[in-house]
């Protein structure tokens, strides 16, 4: 029994307590509306600005992965390192892992006429892989096969916007347009990628690479894109198509097996490049560099599998450090907030005299002021959120990738909330320590 009075005694105390809290923010509205404003600063400008970076993290990553999942892209960036079709299709039975492969040709500003409209538009050239290579469904009609490439057959693959601005968003699967003063028949419709994804491939007209290589008026191929089971086969794929256009590039590389042995994965009867003689170079005398692992000239073997991590890596170190400057500012909110308690504890020591004076004991005060600092963060934090909110909404009208994040919700309402609760631990201490009689003195 005097347990569960000591119980309901407490509760009462709380409530007390609490209500006092609440007449106290309301007494003064003004003091109480600057105080909550500096909060609500500082939670909508971490809401907006990490939904700004956060926004353009996902839109970037959705970008690079619009090319396709683990895809790997061999780029021949000199005049006398090329391709040619036959080393593409035979990289699947040299390299454990890749499963698909085609050779790439681009034509710029190709010359294309429909009925009496002319343009000039870009062109890819592929294999009938492609669909597979960039995880890419045609939405109307078919890709064309492995028989239309072989016989350099006239057929195209439009995509989508292309497809839908030549007839009015009818399927024009079955319709013929010129293509470089040739007739080519119009066998299906690429399904939509989206504005800046898939290399633009929503702008672009597909066609067999043979035709294509027709069309640049070469038989030099210097891009080829394959495809691996999954993101482990493509780092080791990296590996041995490292090894094996060491050679071919004519130049020294780090990517090397170990201690002679067949490197996991490579296939037994596949032949192993002995090491390029070391040559001292100016910068680094005895050691080559490794063009394969920096990207750099003449030839590049790049994963998209790290485009996509690297991206997205630098853009949630970008939204961290929004974030953090953003932060500063509920810091000085927290700041304003053990200001104005100060304030309202000089001003109410009348009143914190007479509740001593009746009984009222330290924790009762304590709890009292308390409760007013976690009220204004509260209070700050909601509106705060609404508009970071409406922030975030404006940006989006304007063009710029921008979403509201749960997690720069969470954070910054932990951030508003512990920092009005710390600095309003230092004034209602100093509420609860002051003597009745000399509050009672001051009033």
């Amino acid at each position: 029994m005097q347990s569960r009075g000591n119980i309901s005694s407490l509760l009462i105390r709380l409530k007390f307590s609490a209500m006092m809290a609440l007449d106290g923010i309301g007494s003064n509205l003004l003091r109480t509306f600057l105080t909550v404003l500096g909060i609500s600063i500082g939670v909508a400008a971490v809401v907006s600005l990490m939904g700004i970076g956060e926004g353009a993290r996902k839109s970037i990553v959705s970008q690079f992965e619009s090319l396709g999942e683990n895809v790997i892209v061999i780029k021949s960036n000199a005049e006398n390192i090329t391709f040619d079709a036959k080393e593409a299709e035979e990289i699947p039975s040299r390299v454990t892992g890749i499963q698909y492969t085609t050779p790439v040709v681009y034509t710029q500003d190709t010359p294309i006429r429909w009925r009496r409209d002319e343009s000039k538009m870009n062109i890819v050239g592929v294999n009938e892989q492609y669909p597979q290579i960039k995880d890419h469904k045609v939405l109307s009609g078919n890709f064309f096969t492995s028989l239309h490439v072989k016989q350099r057959s006239p057929v195209a693959v439009l995509g989508y916007n292309v497809a839908n601005n030549l007839l009015n968003g009818r399927s024009p699967v079955g319709q013929t347009l010129k293509i470089d003063g040739i007739n080519y028949r119009i066998v299906g419709v690429l399904a939509e990628k989206g504005k800046d994804k898939g290399d633009g491939i929503d702008d672009k007209i597909v066609i067999p690479y043979t035709s294509a290589l027709k069309i640049a008026n070469t038989k030099d191929i210097l891009e080829i894109w394959a495809k691996s089971n999954s993101s482990e086969d493509a780092e080791l794929a990296m590996i041995q198509l490292g090894r094996i256009y060491q050679r071919k590039v004519g130049i020294g590389s780090n990517i090397r097996p170990g201690n002679g042995q067949e490197e996991e994965g490579m296939e037994p009867d596949m032949p192993m490049e002995e090491p390029m003689p070391e040559e001292p170079s100016p910068e680094v005398p005895g050691e080559k560099e490794n063009v394969f692992e920096k990207g750099e000239e003449p030839l590049t073997i790049t994963s998209l599998n790290n485009l996509v991590k690297e991206a997205d890596q630098a853009n949630r170190i970008m939204t961290v450090l929004l974030g953090g400057i953003a932060a500063v500012s509920l810091l000085v909110g927290g700041i304003g907030i053990m200001n104005i308690m100060l304030v309202a504890v000089t001003e109410r020591t009348g009143e914190i005299g007479v509740r001593r004076a009746l009984g009222a004991k330290k924790e009762d005060l304590l709890i009292q002021f308390l409760l007013e600092a976690v009220y204004v963060s509260i209070i700050g934090c909601v509106v705060g959120i609404i508009l970071g909110a409406w922030a975030v909404t404006i940006v989006s009208k304007y063009g710029l990738s921008a979403i509201v994040s749960f997690d720069s919700i969470r954070i910054a309402v932990f951030v508003a909330l512990t920092s009005g609760l710390l600095f309003g631990v230092y004034p209602a201490i100093n509420a609860s320590n002051l003597p009745p009689v000399e509050a009672l003195k001051r009033q």
